[in-house]
C-alpha cells in the first residue's frame, strides 16, 4: 500500500515550495522536516538555510540607502542645517526591520498553513530503508511513496584552516547571529553572498577585508564584469587580497587574527562564504543504490538519482545557492515525479543575479566560455550604462551591457553589470529561453527613459558591428546606393 505520491525530505523553503506545487498537481505529500532547533517571535518554524538569507539582502538595502543619501549633494540636495550630523545606521533598529519582513515571509509557510493545503508536515529525522521496501523511516513508522525528493539545507564548505573552527566564523545565511555592527570584518571566500555582505557592511562603515586566492572576486563570471564590480568595491575602501590563502586564524581575548600571506590582521568578526557542500550522510542512502562522486549527487537532467526514484533539488547540486534556481529545479522534480519522468532541466535561459551595487547579472554563456564552444562564430558587443538615458538622470553610469552572440544571431549569452541589472536581464533570458534572434530584441520599441533600453541599444549595436565584417554585403550595398543616386 502506497502512503503518499511523493515524500519531500525537507529542511528548507525549496522543500516547502515544492511540497506546494505537488498539492496544486493533486499529489499526496508528505514533508519531512527536521525538529524544530530554534523558534522565531511568532513561535514558528525558522527554516534552515532560509533565515540568514534574506536578513543580509535586507540590510543590504538598508546600506544603499545609506549610499544614496551621502552622495544627495551631487542632485542638489543640501540640508539647511549641519546639526543633523552625519547620517548613521543603528544596527539593532536595522535588524528588527529585517526580522520584521523575515516574519511576514515565514507566515505563509507555518505548519497550519501548510496542513490547510493538505500538506503532512511531519517534524523528524529520518532514513532509507530497502527492506521490506522502499520507504523513508520516520520514528519507526514507514512512509512508502511512489518517489522521493531530497530538498535538505547544504552545509557550509569550511577549509582547512588551522584555528578557524576554535576560533569561530559566521556564515552569510546565519548574519543574524551578529549582535552588533563589528567595526572590522574579514570575509574568507569569493562566494557572491561574501561579496554582498562585504560591501553591505563597509556602506555602514565597518572596516572590510576579502581574500580569495583566485585572481579576482566572482572567478565565475564575466571577467569584465567581475573586476568592474571588484573595482567599485575597492573605491568604496574594502581591500581586496587576491591569489591569496589564510594560513592560520587565533583568537586572543576578544580579538580575532587572521594570517594572511606574511601579514596578520586583526579583526572583530569573520565571514565564511567559501561555498557549501551536501549534508545527506544520516540518510543511508548508498543503502538504497544512491551513488556518489566526489562527495556530490550523481544525477540525471530529469533530476534523478542512481536509485530512479529518489530525485533532488536545490544546494545540493552544488554551483551558486540561488533560491529561484532551486525552486526551477523542485519544478521539475514535482513534474517528474508526479507524471512522466520526460522534464529535463536546462540552466542554459536562467538568470541570476549578483547584489553588489553595481549588480552583476548573467544568463547563459560569459564571452570566455563561448569562445571555447564556438571559436570563431563568436561575435561580442558591449553598450555602456553612461549612454542611457536614464541611467545619466539617475547618475548611475558605472556599467556595461555585454551581448554574447552566435554569428547566425542566436543569442548565447548576456552579462550585465550596473543599476538594475538584475532586473533588465529577464527580457534576455526570455529570448534565450524561446530561441528569440538579436534582431529581435534591437527592434523592440522600450519605453523611454529607462534603463531597460540598454538591451535594444547593446543588441543594435552587436547587428551593426556584424555587418561590418560582412564585406560582401558592405560591397553590395554600397553599389546599390551608388546606382540609385545616379539617377
Amino acid at each position: 500500500m502506497i502512503d503518499y505520491d511523493v515524500v519531500i525530505i525537507g529542511g528548507t523553503i525549496t522543500g516547502i515550495y515544492a511540497a506546494i506545487t505537488a498539492t496544486k498537481f493533486q499529489g499526496r505529500v508528505a514533508l519531512v522536516q527536521p525538529p524544530l532547533a530554534e523558534i522565531n517571535t511568532n513561535n514558528s518554524p525558522i527554516f534552515d538555510n532560509t533565515q540568514g538569507f534574506h536578513h543580509y539582502k535586507i540590510i543590504n538595502q538598508i546600506a544603499n540607502f545609506v549610499e544614496q543619501i551621502h552622495h544627495k549633494q551631487q542632485f542638489g540636495i543640501y540640508q539647511e542645517s549641519d546639526d543633523l550630523g552625519e547620517i548613521s545606521v543603528n544596527f539593532k533598529e536595522a535588524k528588527k526591520y529585517a526580522n520584521y519582513v523575515i516574519n511576514n515571509q515565514l507566515a505563509k509557510y507555518e505548519p497550519a498553513v501548510l496542513a490547510t493545503l493538505g500538506i503532512d508536515v511531519i517534524f523528524s529525522e529520518g532514513k532509507f530503508v530497502d527492506r521490506p521496501h522502499l520507504s523513508f523511516v520516520v520514528k519507526g513508522r514507514h512512509l512508502r511513496s511512489r518517489k522521493y525528493l531530497l530538498a535538505t539545507p547544504s552545509q557550509p564548505l569550511i577549509p582547512e584552516i588551522p584555528g578557524l573552527i576554535t576560533t569561530g566564523f559566521i556564515i552569510p545565511q546565519k548574519i543574524e547571529q551578529l549582535s552588533k555592527q563589528p567595526q572590522s570584518l574579514i570575509v574568507i571566500g569569493g562566494d557572491p553572498s561574501g561579496i554582498e555582505i562585504a560591501q553591505t557592511f563597509c556602506r555602514l562603515g565597518t572596516k572590510v577585508t576579502i581574500v580569495v586566492k583566485s585572481s579576482y572576486i566572482l572567478d565565475k563570471e564575466d571577467s569584465e564584469a567581475a573586476f568592474l564590480v571588484q573595482a567599485q568595491l575597492e573605491a568604496e575602501g574594502i581591500r581586496i587580497l587576491t591569489k591569496t590563502k589564510v594560513s592560520e586564524v587565533r583568537k586572543i581575548e576578544d580579538k580575532k587574527f587572521v594570517l594572511v600571506g606574511d601579514e596578520v590582521i586583526e579583526t572583530d568578526e569573520i565571514i565564511l562564504a567559501a561555498g557549501n557542500k551536501s549534508s545527506l550522510e544520516n540518510f543511508n542512502l548508498e543503502a538504497v543504490g544512491v551513488k556518489f562522486k566526489n562527495n556530490k549527487l550523481l544525477l540525471n537532467k530529469k533530476l534523478q538519482t542512481t536509485n530512479y526514484r529518489i530525485y533532488a533539488c536545490g544546494d545540493l547540486l552544488g554551483g551558486y545557492s540561488f533560491p529561484h534556481i532551486a525552486n526551477y529545479e523542485a519544478k521539475i522534480a514535482i513534474k517528474n515525479i508526479l507524471y512522466l519522468p520526460i522534464f529535463s532541466v536546462n540552466y542554459n535561459s536562467i538568470p541570476w543575479a549578483i547584489f553588489s551595487e553595481p549588480q552583476l547579472a548573467r544568463v547563459g554563456l560569459t564571452e570566455q566560455q563561448a569562445r571555447q564552444r564556438y571559436g570563431e562564430n563568436v561575435l561580442v558587443w558591449r553598450e555602456n550604462f553612461k549612454n542611457i538615458a536614464r541611467a545619466q538622470i539617475l547618475s548611475k553610469t558605472t556599467g556595461f551591457c555585454k551581448i554574447v552572440g552566435h554569428r547566425n544571431g542566436k543569442i548565447l549569452g548576456v552579462s550585465i553589470v550596473g543599476n538594475q541589472a538584475s532586473e533588465i536581464i529577464h527580457v534576455m533570458a526570455l529570448a534565450i529561453r524561446q530561441e528569440i534572434k538579436i534582431e529581435a530584441i534591437a527592434e523592440l520599441p522600450n519605453v523611454w527613459p529607462t534603463i531597460s533600453e540598454i538591451n535594444a541599444q547593446t543588441a543594435t549595436a552587436w547587428l551593426r558591428q556584424k555587418r561590418e565584417k560582412n564585406q560582401i554585403l558592405k560591397d553590395l550595398l554600397e553599389n546599390l546606393f551608388h546606382w540609385r543616386r545616379s539617377f
